[in-house]
């Protein structure tokens, strides 16, 4: 386990395929950062409007994930949405991988969270491969879990959280009205995941991470 105060990250680079990615795995290590006052940029590469149902207007998913942050704690000014085409992240791998240079080049991120190794989704792969690309010299990178679309998953690194983090993370996905019918969303299944990944390593919650790459400067 990994003591995130001595390793002393400070800059924290978010990525997220999709909208509403990195708040369900993530949501409550994210709060813990924000609330230790660390550096966080949050990058969404597709707000899927072609993936929403019928019913829900355009743009909706970015609305709700500017909110969701900012509940988890972030700034305005740095969350990104993105228009990248969902589904078709293997068709747009080198305009991604431009994106992520700049966001090194501009922000230097010393911890980089990203989908893991074992994830499934063809847009999450795309976006685990051009990070590891992009930052495997400049940052420490973890992957986070998707259990939906997880075969297996390596449980490297456990974020201990407190109760707080996770009723924020909770609050934080209430926004996403749109998708509230998704059981991932389910209140019971966000604390009973925490709850599990505590249990393994004798915490009352935790996140749990693929650690893909680590460098202490």
């Amino acid at each position: 386990m990994i003591n995130m105060m001595v390793v002393g990250y400070s800059r924290i680079l978010v990525l997220s395929p999709h909208t509403d990615d990195a708040e369900l795995a993530a949501g409550g290590t994210i709060a813990r950062f924000a609330e230790e006052g660390k550096s966080i940029r949050y990058v969404a590469f597709s707000s899927c409007d072609i993936s929403l149902s019928s019913g829900n207007p355009r743009g909706v998913l970015k609305i709700e994930c500017e909110k969701s942050v900012q509940i988890l704690g972030l700034l305005h000014q740095n969350t990104t949405v993105l228009d990248f085409n969902v589904r078709t992240f293997n068709k747009q791998r080198q305009e991604i991988l431009d994106e992520m240079i700049k966001l090194k080049e501009e922000f230097d991120p010393d911890l980089v969270l990203t989908p893991s190794s074992h994830d499934l989704h063809q847009d999450h792969q795309v976006i685990h491969n051009e990070a590891l690309r992009a930052f495997k010299m400049s940052a420490s990178i973890w992957g986070y879990e998707h259990p939906w679309n997880n075969m297996g998953f390596t449980t490297d690194v456990f974020v201990q959280l407190d109760k707080a983090h996770i009723e924020n993370k909770i609050a934080a996905l209430k926004n996403y009205a749109s998708q509230d019918n998704k059981l991932y969303f389910d209140d019971e299944y966000i604390r009973g995941q925490a709850y599990s990944r505590g249990v393994q390593v004798g915490f009352k919650y935790a996140e749990a991470f693929e650690l893909l790459r680590m460098l202490v400067k």
